[in-house]
């Protein structure tokens, strides 16, 4: 009889994990998605809104049959998922990879608004019509289809993924104002100077960006029901006890209020553990799992944006993919499982135009530390005319960092010495910087 495995959660991990397992053969495997879209790279959603993909192409390779639907409970004592639509499914190994929601900010006029449950439609329930999260394939198709030349929107988080829905919507044509709280874009990836060339080529393909910007509510206007599909939400969607409402502005802390028709949400995400909190799993901010993948159960494990590794969660898909491979490894019989940790590189293509940039391209990678500690050595290299920036961060001999903008042929070199975390030499590392000619 063929060992039963369960995985719950048909995104990068799960799909890789699954498309994996049947491939070797030898075992039976049940994947749940609640989502309606056949497994899609999410990486590519901004590439669908700007209008450059077609959905289809954002499909990940076929893993295979995908049950559409919730799972409601584990049952740990008896091996058996629970789903929503009342079937009830064993498991010898169970596989959570279940992914993450987005953050929905404790903005007025907001209330009441839940990203918790399926992520089978956008927006999520309770948000009124024009405000949308950006996280799934619905999220992405609903904007695209509200959006048209000249709307305005407001962008909240300044993020990768705000970062990436703003310049998206610019290229569409709307009127893009991004909020971002902090003081500069993509903190968590990049350094000051780094950030301001990604606002300074924001501003040049037209999105107005604010940084060190608190968004205190949005203003909404009652609206009938049929007043929601024009906006890119479904009215099966509305509040059943009262009048639909529709974004119309957003307001920040110092009074000032934005006019928006749409408005994006990307103010980050949120592991989804309440599957397994609600099963007795150890969760902290993700499930906690250990080099085997296994979560507090031996039994179960987790993989993916939900999953915590040495008390990181990560939320990318590099490492989504590595767990995946190393568990399959595992549960096909191949061997043991050992994920120690993965040292992710974030990429970013950004359209634009004008100079510096004659191609309308900025590309953008960060990996490791962007700031520098004291002791540490910094090579530093900048060319104003070119749009080229380039930083990496030495370590008692090891690259421990870097952030580049611009022309990016040194980065795989440098990002694989980074991985392999062993000793470097200055003239190696001051050569893969500039032997391209960009500074």
């Amino acid at each position: 009889m063929s060992r039963r495995i369960v995985v719950i959660g048909a995104g990068t991990a799960g799909a890789r994990l699954a498309q994996q397992l049947r491939a070797a053969g030898g075992v039976d495997v049940a994947l749940f998605g609640e989502e309606r879209h056949a497994p899609y790279n999410r990486v590519l959603l901004a590439e669908v809104l700007a209008g450059r993909y077609e959905a289809e192409l954002a499909a990940l390779p076929s893993p295979g049959p995908v049950r559409r639907a919730r799972v409601a409970r584990i049952d740990r004592s008896a091996h058996v998922v629970h789903g929503g639509d009342g079937t009830k499914t064993g498991y010898d190994a169970l596989v959570l990879a279940t992914g993450s929601n987005p953050v929905l900010p404790p903005l007025r006029g907001l209330a009441g608004a839940t990203a918790d449950g399926p992520r089978d439609r956008s927006p999520s329930p309770g948000l009124p019509t024009g405000v949308h999260a950006f996280r799934s394939m619905d999220d992405c198709l609903a904007l695209s289809a509200a959006v048209r030349e000249g709307t305005r929107a407001v962008v909240i988080g300044g993020g990768l993924l705000g970062v990436s829905a703003a310049r998206a919507l610019a290229e569409r044509g709307a009127q893009v104002v991004l909020a971002q709280q902090g003081e500069r874009l993509m903190e968590r990836q990049l350094d000051a100077p780094a950030s301001e060339l990604v606002a300074s080529h924001l501003a040049r393909l037209g999105v107005e960006v604010h940084t060190e910007c608190r968004v205190r509510g949005l203003r909404t206007t009652a609206a009938p029901p049929s007043a929601a599909a024009a906006h890119g939400r479904s009215p099966r969607t509305a509040e059943p006890d009262g009048p639909h409402h529709r974004v119309t502005g957003v307001e920040l802390a110092d009074g000032f209020v934005l006019d928006a028709e749409l408005v994006v949400l990307a103010c980050g995400v949120r592991p989804r553990t309440a599957l397994a909190a609600a099963a007795g799993l150890e969760v902290r901010r993700g499930i906690v799992v250990d080099d085997a993948l296994r979560t507090s159960d031996p039994d179960i494990h987790a993989i993916g944006d939900c999953a915590e590794h040495a008390g990181r969660v990560y939320g990318l898909a590099t490492p989504a993919v590595e767990q995946a491979d190393a568990l399959a490894q595992s549960l096909t019989g191949r061997g043991p499982c050992r994920y120690t940790g993965t040292r992710a590189l974030t990429r970013l293509t950004l359209t634009g135009t004008g100079p510096p940039h004659p191609t309308g391209v900025l590309d953008v990678a960060a990996f490791g530390e962007a700031e520098a500690s004291p002791g540490d050595d910094v090579v530093h290299l900048t060319d104003a005319t070119r749009g080229t920036y380039r930083k990496v961060v030495v370590r008692e001999d090891r690259l421990v960092g870097g952030v580049l903008l611009g022309e990016l042929s040194a980065v795989g070199t440098l990002a694989r010495a980074w991985g392999a975390d062993e000793p470097l030499t200055e003239a190696p590392l001051l050569h893969l910087l500039t032997n391209d000619g960009g500074s």
